[in-house]
């Protein structure tokens, strides 16, 4: 933790460890097998080296709004790591407002983390038949609801300009892989994935309970 006056940035090994970190797990849960994968994989892997780098390494979105505003920035000390925080630098420097954000994005990364280990082990135990039960039983793409999800967490954790632009891209890109993969199971399970797919909701679900399951197997 950094003092309330200290410049947090330059911090190059952090950037690197926390890229790294964050790619074994989504890439150990995910499993990229087929280029379409590794594609959307490259995505979320730039967005987050723009994250980190801006979290730790060069601040361009505080550099560019300091210049900008000049003394009409919210906090005095805008390039600790608490007041780089550009939702605490909007409430003053509020201390308590950093602890909410980032207790609360923690939690929602590391669901997202489990989600995914989660869907990940109803697959493997699949052995090759479909899932409809469990998470899958919710939603038919648990995994990238999960990285949604993590993606949501990280962007309110330390949201930058690069990053905010930087995200529809990297929704899309799931978004058509998720297309894709349907598209293989439909041809793969024909009426049984698409009545599934008609009962149960793609990223998003239901508010008051689960889709109708038929049997339980694997998605990828």
């Amino acid at each position: 933790m950094h003092g309330a006056d200290a410049y947090a940035y330059n911090l190059w090994p952090a950037v690197l460890l926390n890229i790294l970190l964050v790619l074994i797990f989504v890439v150990g849960f995910l499993r990229p097998r087929v280029g379409a994968d590794w594609g959307a994989l490259g995505v979320f892997a730039g967005w987050l080296v723009a994250l980190f780098t801006e979290m730790y390494g060069i601040p361009l979105t505080i550099y560019g709004l300091t210049s900008l505003l000049g003394r009409q920035y919210p906090v005095l000390d805008p390039f600790s790591h608490k007041n780089g925080h550009l939702l605490v630098a909007l409430a003053g420097g509020s201390q308590a407002v950093y602890v909410a954000v980032m207790t609360l994005t923690g939690l929602a990364f590391w669901l997202a983390i489990f989600i995914m280990g989660r869907a990940w082990r109803q697959i493997h135990q699949a052995r090759g038949s479909l899932v409809t039960g469990g998470l899958y039983a919710r939603v038919r793409h648990p995994q990238y609801s999960a990285m949604f999800l993590l993606v949501g967490a990280l962007l309110t954790q330390w949201p930058t300009l690069l990053t905010l632009l930087m995200a529809p891209a990297l929704v899309v890109a799931y978004l058509r892989l998720a297309r894709r993969e349907e598209a293989g199971l439909l041809a793969r399970f024909g009426g049984a994935y698409e009545a599934y797919g008609r009962d149960v909701p793609a990223f998003f679900p239901r508010i008051g309970g689960l889709g109708r399951t038929r049997a339980q197997g694997e998605r990828c």
